[in-house]
């Protein structure tokens, strides 16, 4: 069997319209928050609001093009999203600092860049999410549709949750695989 080799998704774009941003300080080493962040596949089971996460494709470097869904909730309501990436990791100790890049290539947020990057931080690992985009291109609305609402709303509203629980597990030593 031929292992790909990783994909090439290039440094993080500027100059979008939109820019979310979050983070957090991570009380954990660098390498569980990171293995945590890059093994996709095991979030449903450890995030709530992620409905499935599949490889369509997998390359070498543990990324490739994904499929996942999550649930956005407002009070007792989920509104459910879906999104398909290429995924390119970056691992520590690697030629560039760790990170984990992603490119929305189907569903409304096409276009869309993000990436997790990972630095030691007194106390822990500072972990920060960037999405970037200028919006769905179908729609004249695009730009404030992406800065007035999926970015504020969606956006932020499952990575929040998302970061905020993969932190949560890294604190208290969890990693998939059953390692500490």
């Amino acid at each position: 069997m031929t292992t790909l080799p990783p994909l090439e998704l290039g440094p993080m774009p500027t100059g979008k319209e939109m820019t979310q941003v979050d983070e957090q300080l991570v009380r954990a080493p660098l390498e569980r928050i990171f293995r945590l962040a890059a093994e996709v596949e095991g979030w449903p089971a450890l995030l709530p609001h992620y409905r499935y996460v599949r490889f369509i494709e997998r390359r070498s470097d543990g990324g490739g093009i994904v499929e996942m869904s999550a649930s956005r909730p407002f009070g007792v309501m989920r509104w459910p999203t879906w999104w398909k990436s290429r995924m390119r990791v970056h691992p520590p100790m690697g030629p560039v600092a760790p990170s984990i890049r992603f490119t929305h290539i189907e569903g409304i947020t096409t276009g869309m860049e993000v990436e997790w990057s990972f630095t030691e931080a007194p106390g822990g690992t500072h972990v920060r999410i960037v999405h970037v985009w200028d919006g769905p291109a179908w729609s004249a609305a695009g730009a404030p549709a992406a800065t007035m609402v999926i970015g504020p709303v969606f956006v932020h509203g499952i990575a929040s949750r998302t970061l905020a629980g993969l932190a949560a597990h890294a604190e208290r030593g969890l990693v998939t695989g059953g390692a500490k």
